[in-house]
């Protein structure tokens, strides 16, 4: 295998003048990206003496030239690392520190913040805009080595410092792969990117794999539910990927009724499980609603649910993709019975052989050479896998084991609740005991115990929330989902006060 880079040289031999790269400012064919890719990277060569192995850090919003970026990198061999725009000055010179950057790319709006971090942390700086100068043919760059780390992706890092999960072009190329498999990527498909590029799920779902197949992508510089809207009925959307918030504010719109979908194949949904309340809303107005799962350290697909399972398994992460193992085991590493849940373990060609400079991370992560993903999952009669919840994440009362996200389904099912999140706290008595952080929707009036009685219908008493506590919103980190951890710092400190 040649690279990724060689995905986008091939297509400029055959596909030269199809649309590749759509953003706000510009749009390429597939000749003229391969031409901004090889320019892009004799600077980066030039200016910076990049070298294989040398970590380039981008600072940047979604654009074009994140993706040219991208390309570039892998072209000459480098290690990029995607820097999250949201962190603050701190987290950003740990992620920098810990990698090694040696050059950091940064677009306008964020070149004032990589000035102060360059103050703090020498590097070699470049802008998108000095990356399009005009420069020398890329000379003395041997082939792209696609086993060598390309990606260190941070994890969130919710339960202390993030680790860097190491990815290689291989992983890439496999999770391309797997996903075109799975959902019939083609290059007739136009899809939009709203997930963010600093993250795996922006790159992998399905910005690579639509570019590997020779379709179009369309990047939004940042995610606006009218201006998607506007964009899927004006270039023709076929996908259109997401995680719940973004698919809950695109129904919100007030243009959702006015918009165009004939063109969209399917909405489908990653990063968190989507309440089925929100995936039956898209099938009942004619869109067709899917869902998957994945994570930063399997590049990020492991599964999927076909387009013939999406209405008959709502609910359901699908079932693994072409070229990925699971297993779902018990506390001992052995498998479980159909129905029981187990934790799910993974392996595959797109799962990472490491995190950056953390050997004991790695060995704690494997189980005789499969990752061990944290998440508790049950599979029923035909195969199809569904989230129980996360491992660190389940509550035990009384000796009794309790998956936060069953009761969180629960609340969804009322037609009041727009969001609902559950968090364990210590209890003198049980050890722990769940309480629902509760988002309703606009206008209602529901009251603690009408939520009480519901989960009452359908809940063990020993899972019901001892406390239901009302808030506006819920806090997200930067890929969309609920950050738990920030949940249970404000519910602390209210508490101590």
């Amino acid at each position: 295998m040649k690279g990724i880079s060689g995905w986008i040289e091939k297509r400029a031999m055959i596909t030269p003048k199809r649309v590749a790269l759509i953003d706000e400012q510009q749009s390429l064919t597939y000749l003229e990206m391969n031409e901004r890719i090889e320019n892009a990277a004799s600077i980066m060569h030039s200016v910076c003496s990049i070298q294989k192995g040398d970590r380039i850090g981008i600072l940047a919003a979604n654009s074009i030239d994140y993706i040219i970026t991208l390309f570039a990198a892998a072209k000459l061999n480098a290690i990029v690392v995607p820097l999250n725009i949201r962190l603050t000055a701190d987290e950003l010179a740990y992620q920098i520190a810990d990698s090694g950057l040696r050059t950091l790319i940064v677009d306008d709006v964020n070149y004032d913040r990589a000035i102060e971090l360059n103050g703090r942390i020498p590097m070699c700086l470049l802008t998108f805009d000095s990356l399009q100068q005009t420069a020398p043919p890329l000379a003395g760059i041997n082939e792209p080595d696609p086993a060598a780390p390309y990606i260190i992706c941070y994890t969130s890092g919710t339960t202390g410092r993030p680790k860097g999960a190491v990815l290689t072009q291989e992983h890439m190329f496999w999770n391309a792969v797997n996903n075109s498999l799975s959902l019939d990527i083609t290059s007739k498909d136009n899809i939009i990117t709203l997930l963010p590029l600093f993250h795996i799920g922006g790159i992998g779902l399905f910005t690579f794999p639509v570019l590997m197949a020779g379709g179009t992508v369309v990047v939004p510089n940042r995610f606006d539910p009218d201006q998607a809207l506007q964009i899927i009925e004006t270039h023709r959307i076929t996908i259109v990927m997401g995680v719940p918030a973004i698919h809950d504010a695109i129904r919100k719109s007030a243009k959702f009724a006015d918009t165009d979908f004939s063109s969209v194949r399917f909405f489908y949904n990653g990063g968190a499980p989507c309440p089925e309340e929100l995936i039956r809303f898209y099938f009942q107005k004619g869109i067709r609603f899917g869902q998957g799962y994945g994570l930063t350290e399997t590049s990020p697909t492991v599964f999927l649910l076909s387009e013939e399972d999406f209405e008959r398994k709502i609910g359901s992460i699908g079932q693994p993709v072409m070229f990925t193992d699971i297993r779902i085991v018990d506390e001992e590493g052995k498998d479980v019975r159909r129905g029981d849940i187990g934790e799910l373990i993974v392996k595959g060609p797109n799962v990472i052989r490491e995190y950056w400079n953390l050997p004991e991370a790695t060995a704690q992560s494997f189980r005789d050479g499969w990752f061990a993903t944290g998440d508790m999952v049950t599979q029923d009669d035909e195969g199809f896998v569904f989230i129980a919840g996360r491992k660190k994440e389940m509550i035990i009362s009384g000796g009794e084991n309790i998956y936060p996200l069953e009761i969180e389904r629960v609340l969804h099912e009322m037609e009041e609740v727009d969001e609902a999140a559950v968090i364990g706290i210590p209890h003198e008595r049980w050890g722990e005991t769940p309480i629902a952080f509760v988002v309703m929707k606009s206008g209602s009036t529901h009251t603690e115990e009408q939520l009480r009685s519901h989960c009452a219908d359908k809940l063990a008493r020993y899972k019901i929330p001892s406390q239901f506590i009302f808030v506006s919103a819920l806090p997200r980190n930067a890929t969309g989902k609920i950050d738990k951890a920030a949940l249970r710092k404000s519910y602390s400190e209210e508490v101590k006060s």
